[in-house]
């Protein structure tokens, strides 16, 4: 027991280090990361939840928010080497299942739609990376290597290795390579390409009607 404890702490800050560059040592990353105390925090107020004790494990939970600014409900289910990249402002609801080295930055919500006591929270596959400040609603679920650019909100299935941005959430690249990296200003926009075939078809339609115009006055010169 203790040493898987151990294992697992070790998997977090190692975790760490090999996403986030700002990191330089170990003693920076135990004081100076509070989305690592939040996952810690939270590991403690799950046992607690399943174990009877919910309302200690809600105070837990509770003060977890007030020391990181994350909030993640006691009974979301999350799995190993989980990350929160600039965490303050993240949710994370009681019905949330999250797979293992997922990577979630800044006021991400994985929020709930219903007010029905069953599955209404999102189910985050493995090597899922959501952008700052996306919203993941439902009982959704979001397949391995799924990433989430910044500012989307999704409300479909997401299928793995695919790219979602927008609201709402568009697929805009399927089956690339699993990886932690979100280059925001590299993912394609969903309403750039038909934007751009608008303008074309709208200057096409002005060399149209200005053709059009010079015709009808020759044909009045010529009268």
């Amino acid at each position: 027991m203790t040493y898987c404890m151990f294992k697992t702490i070790r998997e977090d800050i190692q975790g760490v280090f090999s996403r986030d560059p700002a990191a330089r040592n170990i003693v920076e990353v135990l004081l100076c990361y509070p989305g690592l105390h939040a996952i810690w925090l939270h590991r403690i107020a799950h046992f607690f939840w399943h174990t009877g004790s919910r309302t200690f494990g809600r105070f837990i939970s509770h003060s977890n928010r007030f020391l990181t600014g994350i909030e993640i409900h006691p009974g979301a289910k999350i799995g190993r080497r989980f990350f929160i990249d600039h965490g303050m402002g993240v949710v994370i609801g009681e019905t949330t299942e999250i797979g293992d080295d997922v990577l979630l930055y800044q006021g991400v919500v994985l929020g709930g739609t219903s007010l029905k006591k069953k599955k209404r929270h999102p189910t985050l596959g493995n090597k899922v990376v959501v952008g700052t400040g996306a919203k993941i609603l439902g009982p959704i679920t979001l397949g391995d290597g799924a990433m989430v650019g910044a500012g989307s909100v999704v409300v479909k299935d997401v299928p793995a290795d695919a790219t979602v941005v927008g609201i709402p959430g568009r697929i805009v690249e399927e089956h690339r390579k699993i990886g932690f990296d979100l280059e925001h200003g590299k993912l394609p926009d969903p309403f750039a390409e038909p934007l751009r075939i608008l303008f074309q078809e709208c200057a096409n339609l002005h060399e149209e009607l200005k053709r059009l115009q010079e015709e009808v006055k020759k044909i009045r010169e010529n009268k």
